[in-house]
């Protein structure tokens, strides 16, 4: 049977109902500009672990473990659920690691980019034009023989691997589970981490998005990537679509708040929101898709892009126990070196995993 969510009409469907949800998850609770984001949300679940101690980022983010078991379901029931992995998996945690660093110090991933513009965040703008700029470097290794080389198959087991690990964490959220008093899992009392929708929402609202996800190949990396190297504006009908619902539901509930200055959980340093996004962008595009995509992948069973999501929740404990991320008042003490640092990596394995064309 055909999936309609392939086509050009599914796309779109797909991208505007998440983008409804991203806002209205907002709506019942979670951070303002932020219904759903993949560094943030990772930022957190790093915090709720204690692999940082940021006492305002940390809450287990049910919308994450939503999204790989959404996808992980929908792979099982349509036959799509194919266990595969071994492709370069070192540089692939780096690439998550470098890719979360950058994201943090925009303060956002792809996703929350889009967000933030949404709700009237014109420093998203910014971010959005450094995304573009880091996909169209990342294009241009592609073009020039970049590989990260061939995933194997690998036995079925393997590929529940780390949907259960996403189901166990929903369910010592759920459980409110506690190794003692004073240890994890942590959950903030105030600052970001401690606005969230209610449980059963954030849950219901990740299994949805994962399948819509899943179904319908969103991702807005792919989108970019797509109109530079073949002019293919499919995936990108569905982030438009995404963008403009968002728009609309945030004037709907009230959530439009235009300007520069005094946006949530937000800084006005436009370098900084642009080199952070770039390199983000140009780690995201190496890896083969934005965050959400690979926290899809790792529910279809994609080892490599499982290992991928643990250096970006890797990247998230380093950056705030090293002074790399950014805050709302402004860039970290050591972002930039972070970030230079993070472009020379990944220009580096541009170069070194080119397979010569003939």
């Amino acid at each position: 049977m055909k999936n309609i969510f392939s086509s050009r009409f599914g796309i779109i469907f797909a991208g505007g109902i998440i983008g409804i949800i991203a806002v209205t998850l907002q709506k019942f609770g979670n951070p303002p500009n932020m219904g759903i984001c993949a560094a943030c949300f990772g930022r957190d679940i790093a915090g709720a672990l204690g692999l940082h101690r940021v006492e305002a980022l940390q809450y287990i983010r049910p919308e994450i473990a939503g999204l790989v078991i959404g996808a992980f379901i929908i792979a099982i029931i349509k036959k799509e659920h194919q266990p595969r992995g071994g492709s370069s998996t070192v540089i692939r945690f780096f690439l998550g690691m470098f890719a979360m660093i950058g994201a943090l110090v925009f303060l956002g991933c792809s996703w929350r980019a889009l967000l933030r513009f949404a709700g009237g965040d014109w420093n998203g703008i910014t971010g959005l034009f450094g995304l573009t700029a880091g996909v169209g470097i990342g294009v241009i290794f592609l073009k020039n023989g970049y590989t990260l080389g061939k995933s194997y198959r690998l036995k079925k087991s393997s590929g529940w691997i780390f949907p259960a690990f996403m189901a166990a964490l929903l369910v010592m959220v759920a459980l409110e589970f506690k190794v003692s008093e004073t240890g994890p899992l942590f959950s903030s009392l105030s600052g970001p981490g401690s606005l969230h929708a209610p449980l059963l929402i954030s849950i219901a609202a990740g299994l949805l998005i994962g399948i819509l996800a899943q179904r319908s190949r969103f991702c807005t990396i792919g989108s970019i990537r797509d109109i530079i190297i073949v002019k293919d504006f499919h995936l990108a009908s569905g982030v438009v679509a995404f963008l403009i619902t968002a728009v609309v539901f945030n004037l709907i509930y009230g959530q439009f708040k235009p300007g520069f200055y005094d946006q949530p959980i937000a800084h006005t340093n436009h370098i900084f929101n642009f080199l952070g996004m770039a390199l983000a962008g140009l780690a995201f595009t190496l890896s083969g898709g934005c965050p959400v995509r690979q926290l899809i992948l790792s529910g279809e069973g994609d080892s490599d892009a499982a290992i991928f999501v643990t250096g970006m929740i890797f990247g998230a404990a380093l950056s705030h126990n090293f002074l790399l991320a950014s805050s709302a008042a402004g860039p970290g003490t050591f972002g930039l070196a972070a970030v230079i640092t993070g472009f020379f990596f990944c220009l580096i394995v541009g170069f070194i995993m080119r397979e010569k064309i003939d």
